[in-house]
């Protein structure tokens, strides 16, 4: 599942190639598992609007919209749309009629992209390739495409009038009175804890355990000991790890650390990707 570094690094590299960019038109596949609002609703929000910006809210990329078209009213109809392989399909979608008494004005709206495990995105030539499990495509006005595609469909896809939060304070922005806060009382271990999204957004397996091993926490520990006394909450807010990684976005591709002492001892404790040194990892 990707996390904060992935999602961020993602979301830079859209931002600087579609910001700007407006959409003309909207196809959308026949699975239902990747649509977590209406085929119908997603592409009559997506349709005839500006990329603002493109940016990360938690483990989300979000399509800050502009709709600069006249006041629309919406109405359906029967399109054919060009289904991955050549093929043609019918559905029922959303259209935008305009009417020329209406007046310019200008509507914001969000897209949000869940990658789940495997969801790409993909910007394009119209001539490229469509790959097998492509759920969506966006035509540009530049003439380019972006393709949404997902193999196993956990990503999700959505719109927003505007606002959206996804809960949880941003680990890049705490600081340590709202860190101690976060865990105050919590009898959960810190591992738990972190990973918990309504605590804090976009961390997960990866980095959650790579900010305990260099904080010399045990997984285990209550997240309420984690005080200001400790002066442990710089190394296991995850706010280095993240930041480490942002820095050299491969970092989450590779293994960045091996242990070659045989004194050291991996243990595991039965959960995903858990594991701790007990040599560098003691704290209880």
């Amino acid at each position: 599942m990707p996390e904060l570094p992935e999602v961020e690094t993602i979301a830079r590299g859209l931002d600087k190639r579609v910001a700007g960019d407006g959409i003309e038109s909207v196809w959308i596949g026949s699975r239902q598992q990747p649509l977590k609002s209406p085929a119908n609703v997603i592409a009559a929000t997506l349709e005839g609007t500006r990329i603002l910006r493109v940016h990360r809210a938690g483990k989300h990329i979000v399509f800050d919209l502009e709709r600069t078209r006249r006041k629309a009213s919406r109405a359906a109809s029967r399109t054919n749309k060009r289904k991955p392989g050549g093929r043609t399909e019918t559905r029922q979608t959303a259209s935008l009629q305009h009417s020329d008494s209406d007046t310019p004005d200008a509507v914001t709206a969000q897209w949000i992209v869940h990658l789940g495990m495997t969801g790409r995105i993909v910007v394009c030539e119209p001539s490229a390739e469509i790959a097998k499990h492509t759920h969506l495509i966006a035509k540009f006005e530049s003439g380019r495409e972006l393709r949404f595609i997902d193999p196993r469909m956990f990503g999700k896809l959505s719109v927003h009038a505007g606002g959206f939060d996804p809960g949880g304070t941003e680990p890049l922005e705490v600081n340590e009175e709202q860190f101690v806060a976060l865990f105050r009382g919590r009898k959960t271990p810190i591992k738990s804890a972190l990973l918990n999204q309504k605590l804090l957004r976009g961390v997960g397996n990866i980095y959650a355990d790579e900010s305990l091993f260099r904080a010399g926490i045990r997984p285990r520990r209550r997240a309420a000991t984690i005080t200001r006394s400790t002066r442990l909450w710089p190394r296991c807010c995850a706010r280095p790890s993240l930041r480490a990684a942002l820095r050299s976005p491969i970092m989450w591709m590779r293994t960045e650390r091996k242990d070659s002492s045989s004194s050291s001892i991996v243990c595991m404790d039965g959960k995903m990707s858990r594991a701790w040194f007990a040599e560098l990892q003691s704290s209880a």
